[in-house]
């Protein structure tokens, strides 16, 4: 079943569609989904609004008449059949045309929860029903309604088209907020609807894709989308993940590599293995994680609510001084313009610009930011985030790839540096060793044909041997080989080279002699060095905190340009350097993968962490990187100071227009001027001024990141 909630006040949820209790505004569906499904609150709006246009038509013409040197109507019909005409007309606009606005206002009185609806119920309903009064009991009126003839204005017309004019506006917003969803409803329209799955029986049909289990062989084609998340298990390809990640360029996918569901296959066919279907797919959560982020509150909106729990009150009051003002000193009729100025005053006050001014930005932002890889968490985090002046970045996983890989081989004179490869290779093949990985893929990559070991053991914390091909090896630390009499010889200088670089060296012995030494090592993500240019620009210090020594991670500090190095860091340390940080007044954003950067992503101000990490990680973040780019934080850096602005750029223009309007339509221009402004430039007024906020939100949608 879909919740409805508030974009305003995201506390409110519903069973269906209706009004918010506190504000008014319209509910709007609380989860995302790829359909074009019609909004039973605009189809309402839209019909109303368009019988209201209709109807009103001929109260304009009968205004328009009334402007003319000689009225022909007043002439032809006269000014009583004119007058029922009116109220026969403008009735159902107002009464039916407008009832959502009175119920709307009604439910603000009850609650005392005062909104814009609580001025527009007022301000149309007192011009509805003085008008009402004037045609059934004219004679009840003093002298000071009147006009110069001694006729009672009418304001039925005015009452009407304000109803109209706040129709429209409803209808234009409610469209302009079912676009900043526009993003997600791509992402979301990515997935197929079928699948190719292979039977056990070598047969394939298409399936929908909601009957894809867990574990079910699926064929992916060229050009076809990746139906689910999962692994390959044979075939190779290229697969654009540029919707997902925001990376431009194909990635290249073969056997045991992941692929993401929404995800384009470019040239190649595979065979891929679900592992994650429905509601668990990476798309899912993405979608699951940007809805909720959406109709999260940032702190600026506590201004904008702060203000508007005291504006509802004080534009009353003013209506108030204001008829008050025209009713005891103005001009001849004094309680026609008392009326008039009044309902202006209610009417272009309404608040609608100023409670749209937060949550609008912030919805499409988050938006923008999903198709840029850069996913948010809640509206505060993309805020504080503009603020952020320091940088904690873990190393393992964050500059660097979190993958041991063997990078370097050095082999001694009688040796081939691919012997020495495949030998190591092979006798860590009975090995559980982190480095045993990292040189088994590193013989992969070579292509090298492995052999089978014998009597292999492992001796803890030193290194392993085996016998390979009928040779007797040596694998592990210089001082393992050299306690079973094999000296480092000739590899000792290559191998202090090796470790001045931040590599881990592992030597190997072939039946006593010396072959060569492997450098192992965690290579620097090739992002890293961009990202942090790019942050050095936008003014952030970086500091490196890594709980790896710190010969390791000075190497890579260094290659980096990184000045600040905190290193040999516990878990709980690294919270602790947050502490020290913010006690100095620091803003400071943290950025990390492991299980062990969560209680420092939960006590910074932002949490960054890569989407290639720990679910635990990801948790403990306001802002996850989905492809574990460090370019990311940039990206999220410039769309967090880019919603802040456009926020503020609609506060100001909502807090400037209700300034000057509010004095205006009370009639401060007319002793200098003459100047009063009708209710009903004041409802265009008041509409233009919504809608102007929302296409300055929608703005966001094209900011280069």
């Amino acid at each position: 079943m879909t919740e409805w909630t508030c974009p305003m006040h995201p506390e409110i949820v519903r069973d269906g569609p209706g009004s918010c209790p506190k504000c008014g505004m319209a509910l709007e569906p609380r989860t995302i989904t790829a359909g074009d499904e019609e909004n039973p609150e605009l189809t309402d709006m839209s019909r109303r609004f368009w019988i209201g246009a209709l109807l009103t038509l001929p109260l304009l013409a009968v205004m328009i008449a009334e402007l003319l040197p000689a009225n022909p109507l007043h002439h032809r019909l006269g000014g009583r059949t004119i007058a029922w005409l009116e109220l026969a007309v403008a009735t159902p606009v107002v009464l039916w045309g407008g009832w959502p606005f009175f119920a709307r206002m009604a439910r603000s009185f009850a609650g005392w929860n005062l909104n814009m609806f609580t001025l527009i119920g007022i301000g149309t309903g007192a011009a509805y029903l003085y008008s009402l009064v004037a045609v059934l009991l004219p004679g009840r009126f003093p002298p000071s309604f009147r006009s110069m003839g001694g006729e009672l204005p009418l304001y039925f017309e005015a009452a009407a088209v304000i109803t109209v004019l706040v129709l429209l506006g409803q209808v234009l917003e409610l469209r302009a907020r079912g676009r900043t969803s526009a993003a997600i409803k791509a992402l979301l329209r990515l997935a197929p609807k079928t699948a190719r799955r292979l039977a056990d029986d070598g047969g394939e049909s298409d399936v929908p894709l909601e009957h894809v289990h867990v574990g079910d062989r699926l064929r992916v084609r060229p050009g076809e989308r990746v139906p689910v998340d999962g692994g390959v298990i044979e075939g190779a390809s290229a697969v654009d993940e540029s919707m997902v990640t925001g990376e431009s360029l194909p990635v290249a996918k073969r056997a045991g590599d992941q692929v993401t569901g929404a995800t384009t296959n470019t040239t190649g066919s595979f065979v891929m293995r679900a592992e994650r279907v429905g509601a668990d797919t990476f798309l899912a959560q993405i979608v699951r994680t940007v809805s909720e982020a959406q109709r999260s509150k940032a702190p600026i909106q506590r201004l904008a609510d702060r203000v508007s729990a005291v504006f509802v009150p004080t534009v009353i009051v003013s209506a108030a001084a204001a008829f008050a003002v025209w009713a005891l000193a103005g001009p001849e009729p004094r309680m026609t313009h008392a009326l008039v100025n009044a309902v202006a005053v209610l009417i272009i006050a309404c608040p609608c610009a100023l409670g749209l001014a937060t949550p609008i930005s912030i919805m499409v932002a988050m938006g923008r930011g999903a198709q840029a890889g850069v996913l948010v968490a809640n509206a505060e985090a993309l805020e504080r985030l503009e603020k952020v002046d320091v940088l904690l970045l873990d190393k393992t996983g964050t500059l660097t790839e979190g993958k041991p890989r063997l990078v370097s081989v050095n082999a001694a004179d009688e040796f081939r540096g691919e012997d020495v490869v495949r030998w190591a290779a092979s006798v860590e093949r009975g090995s559980e060793h982190p480095l045993a990985a990292a040189i088994i893929a590193g013989a992969q990559a070579r292509q090298l044909e492995l052999s089978e070991v014998r009597d292999f053991a492992s001796h803890t914390g030193q290194g392993i041997s085996g016998t390979v091909d009928g040779r007797t090896l040596l694998l592990g630390s210089r001082a393992f080989l050299e306690r079973r009499g094999v000296p480092a010889g000739p590899a000792a200088p290559h191998a202090a080279r090796l470790a001045a670089e931040g590599q881990t060296v592992v030597f190997l012995a072939v039946d006593g002699r010396m072959a060569g030494a492997l450098g192992v090592a965690d290579p620097i993500k090739d992002s890293a060095r961009d990202a942090l240019e790019l942050l050095r620009r936008e003014q952030i210090d970086v500091v490196m905190v890594t709980g790896d020594n710190r010969a390791t991670a000075e190497v890579v500090a260094r290659a980096l340009g990184i000045a600040r190095v905190e290193a040999e860091v516990l878990p709980e340390q690294k919270g602790d350097v947050v502490r020290r940080l913010r006690q100095e007044g620091r803003i400071v954003a943290m950025a990390g993968d492991g299980i062990n950067d969560a209680p420092a992503l939960a006590l910074a101000d932002v949490g960054i962490a890569m989407g290639t990490g720990t679910d635990v990680a990801m948790g403990a973040a306001g802002v996850t990187l989905v492809k574990g780019d460090l370019r990311g934080i940039v990206r999220a850096l410039r769309l967090s100071r880019a919603t802040l602005d456009n926020i503020r750029q609609n506060l100001f223009f909502a807090f400037v227009y209700n300034a000057l309007g509010v004095p205006i339509a009370a009639g401060v221009l007319y002793p200098l001027f003459g100047l009063l402004l009708s209710p009903v430039i004041a409802a265009a007024a008041m509409s233009l001024s919504s809608v102007s906020v929302i296409g300055n939100a929608l703005r966001l949608r094209q900011v280069p990141l």
